[in-house]
């Protein structure tokens, strides 16, 4: 395994058929168990509102905010590639603004960025500028109010269009792209159809590799995600682990006579 990873390395294993394992993380000590673990990509994901920061979704989170988890994860990631989300406001308006935010992303630590959408421009752009591009289509969360919530893209014929979106980002550039929440066989098409690898979450086993969000990977976040799997209780081990401190406390055991000076 190499000692570090970078863009051209994750787009070179989907023609290895080695899988893409990407997960999130928001700070130091999530980013240091993700690379320790060996995941191939961490993603400080704009997902940070809905799981550390308490928004109802992405859409608050702004790039200040991206910026200094991204400064806090970098601390805790060394081998793994470390991307970056734009958020919501940070790349829409001009290919001038994309730019500009993919640089402050890149100066906090990020080695790439993700976007949402057929920006095909702002990707170009940014490309051009020195920065690699990891693409998103299907359900893209910044795109809530549009779709009415979160539901399932590309159904019948409505599959084509996120085809050509994908198509097109992959032709802007972009070094690989997620697709989140499509039927399996759309992202089967999509994914023989790219030269690029597909990083699916809530689109099947079929795409080149996987993203998942640390939070759910971990069982911290509350309610069932069709398209997450909790691999530990880890909301009901950490509650736990507090009440026993509490009771401890309490109880006059802790601290302990190790645990003082």
């Amino acid at each position: 395994m190499p000692d570090f990873i970078t863009a051209p390395a994750v787009r070179s294993m989907r023609a290895k058929g080695v899988k893409v394992v990407c997960i999130t993380a928001y700070d130091a000590v999530f980013g240091a168990m993700a690379d320790a673990a060996g995941a191939d990509i961490v993603l400080v994901g704009d997902s940070v509102g809905n799981t550390a920061l308490g928004y109802p979704s992405t859409l608050p989170v702004s790039l200040e905010e991206m910026l200094h988890h991204t400064r806090a994860t970098r601390q805790g990631v060394r081998r793994a590639l470390l991307v970056a989300d734009l958020p919501f406001g940070s790349y829409q308006a001009s290919v001038e603004q994309a730019v500009s935010a993919s640089i402050a992303l890149v100066k906090a630590g990020a080695q790439a960025v993700k976007l949402e959408g057929r920006y095909t421009e702002a990707i170009a752009e940014i490309i051009r500028a020195g920065i690699p591009v990891m693409g998103h289509v299907g359900m893209t969360p910044q795109s809530l109010n549009i779709y009415g919530g979160f539901r399932v893209q590309g159904k019948g014929e409505s599959g084509q269009a996120v085809i050509d979106a994908a198509k097109q980002v992959e032709n802007a550039g972009a070094f690989s792209i997620v697709l989140e929440l499509i039927p399996a066989h759309l992202a089967s098409v999509i994914t023989d159809d790219l030269h690029i690898p597909t990083i699916g979450i809530g689109a099947g086993a079929h795409c080149s590799g996987q993203v998942q969000v640390i939070y759910d990977v971990l069982g911290l976040t509350q309610g069932p995600l069709k398209h997450a799997k909790g691999y530990i209780s880890g909301y009901e081990c950490f509650v736990n682990a507090i009440k026993d401190y509490a009771a401890e406390v309490r109880e006059g055991v802790f601290p302990s006579e190790e645990n003082s000076f």
